[in-house]
């Protein structure tokens, strides 16, 4: 699933999600303090627009143009310049900027495991001390392998490769498969969530 795969997707329907934002992201962000935030894997920009309307100054990054186009575009519709800077980058490849981010917000980003963790590596290592991951997949068992496809729920990272990862610097404050808050989306039965969230010391 590279940049053209992504691009082909966006630019094959006038719009691709629903425009809310996340339930899970919705339910475990409301009781921080806003601050920056890196949305990674943004797509249309629902999520990342409903953090700024909450206060938080954002870095919206997907590999898709056509993709943040449209978040853009939405973004003039509310009229919040300035709250989210749109940034087209390869996450699996460059990482963010180091401890930059109070919160880094990953909602069914398709993380796909590396040999050295490289990716997800540079995603914790892009949370400031004090801030929050936030990882939210669907539930594998909600997941058939379509080997025609190339696709295996098992190649991609669920919260327990994450915690895996953590040392004393980090507090888990939830690793938990959820009912799902929000529709399913069209096509799919994606019933339950799978719902991350540690915090980095100071």
């Amino acid at each position: 699933m590279d940049a053209q795969f992504w691009d082909d997707r966006y630019r094959s329907r006038g719009q691709v999600f629903s425009g809310s934002p996340n339930g899970v992201l919705v339910t475990e962000v409301t009781d921080l303090q806003p601050g920056r935030a890196l949305d990674v894997g943004c797509g249309e920009g629902a999520d990342a627009l409903w953090l700024a309307r909450h206060g938080w100054q954002v870095t919206a990054v997907d590999i898709s143009p056509t993709a943040l186009q449209r978040a853009a575009d939405a973004q003039h519709d509310v009229d919040m310049e300035g709250c989210v800077v749109w940034t087209r980058a390869d996450l699996t490849t460059t990482p963010p900027e180091a401890g930059a981010f109070d919160l880094v917000s990953v909602q069914y980003f398709p993380l796909r495991h590396q040999p050295n963790h490289t990716a997800l590596r540079g995603l914790l290592d892009a949370v400031a001390p004090g801030g929050t991951l936030l990882f939210a997949s669907h539930d594998p068992a909600d997941l058939s392998p379509h080997p025609e496809e190339g696709f295996d729920p098992n190649d991609y990272y669920q919260p327990d490769d994450i915690a895996k990862l953590l040392d004393h610097n980090w507090s888990v404050q939830a690793n938990e498969t959820r009912l799902r808050t929000t529709p399913t989306p069209a096509g799919t039965q994606h019933t339950h969530d799978t719902v991350f969230r540690a915090r980095r010391r100071y």
